[in-house]
């Protein structure tokens, strides 16, 4: 598929807008930084105050990156499952893999409260929601890898990966509805999405994860662009649809995989970016879209974050609700302008 032309002032902008909702997100908090100091203190600068230091270094800059992360993951994953599958519903989580990860939190969490009492669970702490998180969701990711390994239907694997989302949704429903309210809220908490937890060497191990998600997205550009067209037109072309589907689940997995058991389960994002980016953008071709749709996936989220952290005070909304909120009537405002979706 020849790629089709795309002025490269686009990319300029975008990585403009990037950096300018980058800059805004730890500019904003509930402790009122001079957006002097800010920058200042960005490129070296003395502090007029130690503890904004700390602030913007320790807390808002690693809360910043995680943002960026956070999105252009979520959204290059759903990228993916969307060509795979050429469903236009189709999201990072559709192959039950979040709920793998809701499902080791639950285990973490009401589970140890259920068996021990909730005094039992005072020692979790992010370290370990992150282990369980992780050790949840690529549980799910090797069960979906061997089904991989044994169907050919590419619609059948998908309705395996809803199958084992279901499963591992049911009991997390029923280790909700047995276990104490105080574990049951602190499983909520976690539900909500948080970008704020994550220290430096946390997001080093995220920037690992995305970084081979991507090179794994990479390698499989041209028997994405052939799918486009369908299977038996990419086989056509040579592409062995076997070891291209099992790359492709295998990036999905670590981006969605390692961005839940990070961040908790952020919403939105993977849907519905990849359709605002084929609004935005005349093109199809992967090797333009997975670059772009990694920057606006950033952007979107780093915007929603700055909206949940409520500058100027204290309370923090929860951000799979502000994903939605602001995220959903922009996308619908695109299709209704354009008339029709484009896949």
């Amino acid at each position: 598929m020849p790629p089709k032309k795309i002025s490269p002032w686009r990319f300029v902008l975008l990585a403009m807008v990037l950096a300018g909702a980058f800059i805004l997100n730890i500019s904003l908090g509930s402790v009122h930084i001079p957006f002097a100091d800010t920058l200042g203190m960005l490129f070296g600068g003395e502090a007029s105050n130690e503890s904004w230091r700390y602030i913007l270094f320790e807390y808002r800059l690693p809360k910043g990156v995680t943002a960026m992360l956070t999105g252009s993951g979520l959204a290059l994953s759903g990228l993916l499952m969307q060509t795979l599958f050429r469903n236009p519903l189709a999201g990072p989580f559709v192959l039950g893999i979040s709920s793998g990860a809701s499902l080791g939190v639950a285990l973490l969490i009401m589970g140890a409260s259920f068996f021990m009492g909730f005094e039992s669970v005072q020692w979790i702490n992010s370290l370990s929601l992150v282990l369980a998180a992780g050790t949840g969701s690529f549980m799910v990711l090797f069960l979906v890898m061997i089904m991989a390994s044994k169907v050919r239907d590419t619609m059948a694997l998908l309705i395996i990966g809803l199958m084992l989302g279901s499963i591992t949704s049911a009991v997390v429903a029923v280790l909700a509805h047995f276990s104490q309210a105080e574990s049951l809220q602190q499983y909520i908490f976690w539900s909500f999405g948080s970008l704020g937890d994550l220290r430096w060497g946390q997001v080093g191990f995220l920037s690992l994860l995305v970084l081979l998600g991507l090179g794994l997205s990479i390698v499989c550009i041209k028997p994405l662009n052939a799918l486009l067209l369908g299977e038996r037109y990419a086989q056509s072309l040579g592409v062995s649809l076997k070891q291209s589907r099992f790359i492709i689940i295998l990036a999905t997995g670590l981006l969605a995989g390692g961005i839940t058991a990070f961040a908790g389960p952020i919403a939105f994002i993977g849907l519905a970016v990849p359709h605002l980016t084929r609004q935005l953008i005349p093109s199809s071709n992967h090797q333009i879209m997975v670059p772009t749709v990694m920057g606006y996936g950033a952007i979107l989220l780093l915007l929603c974050d700055t909206v949940a952290q409520w500058p100027g005070h204290e309370q923090v909304l929860p951000l799979n609700a502000v994903t939605s909120m602001v995220g959903a009537p922009v996308v619908i405002w695109l299709l209704v302008r354009k008339r029709k979706a484009v896949f």
